[in-house]
């Protein structure tokens, strides 16, 4: 109920404020609004006085300058109106704008301490160990479906471990065995093509007496 009242008093405050800078300024044009008026008919009294000097109507001259004397008199006075008219506009402005700085301030006091009351040290404390404990089952269930299942989990990491540094090693000794150069191996020798075979020639038979004679026999029994 009280926040109900203190705002509408504030809201009406505001209002008043508002009203009271929109009637200050309706013053203040009418005021502006006289003076531009007064400043005329004090010219021309100026102007007429002048066309009485003129006409040797010394009298008439100065009445039109007692006149302009009582319109300055005037224009001075809504001048001293205006300038009153400046201040208290200022100031109620500055009041103005103090008083909604300080609401501004008010609210955000109010604000901050409505969430001091719903958020304090220890729920902070209970939250923050809520999500270390989230956090730590998390990782117990990434670690649970990380490990090996089945045949894979009968493997010993040691014996592998072993086994990984005796093929390491044996990897070192080959390379170590190795000479450091190797000779370039030798061109191979063209190898060539050998021409067809042309059919061997019977090779001439020598002759013996043997045959001289059977060839001789021959003759005589042709005979």
């Amino acid at each position: 109920m009280f926040s109900r009242v203190f705002g509408k008093g504030k809201e009406q405050s505001q209002t008043n404020a508002v009203a009271t800078l929109d009637k200050l300024n309706e013053t203040l044009e009418m005021l502006e609004k006289k003076e531009r008026v007064l400043i005329k008919k004090a010219s021309a009294e100026v102007e007429k006085a002048k066309e009485y000097t003129k006409a040797k109507n010394k009298r008439a001259a100065i009445q039109c300058l007692k006149r302009k004397r009582l319109y300055e008199q005037q224009i001075e006075q809504l001048g001293n109106f205006q300038l009153r008219i400046h201040d208290q506009m200022i100031l109620l402005e500055g009041a103005k704008a103090t008083t909604e700085t300080v609401d501004a301030l008010r609210t955000g006091a109010a604000a901050m301490k409505t969430m001091h009351k719903t958020t304090n040290i220890d729920d902070l404390d209970k939250t923050m160990d809520e999500i270390n404990e989230q956090t730590e089952n998390m990782k117990q269930i990434q670690e649970a479906l990380s490990a090996p299942i089945g045949a894979a989990a009968d493997f010993d990491e040691d014996e592998l471990e072993a086994e990984l540094e005796e093929l390491e090693g044996a990897e070192l000794e080959e390379q170590l065995l190795q000479p450091a150069t190797t000779a370039p191996a030798a061109p191979a020798a063209p190898v060539s093509i050998p021409a067809a075979r042309q059919p061997a020639r019977p090779a001439p038979q020598k002759s013996t007496a043997e045959d001289d004679e059977l060839a001789a026999l021959q003759a005589e029994m042709a005979l």
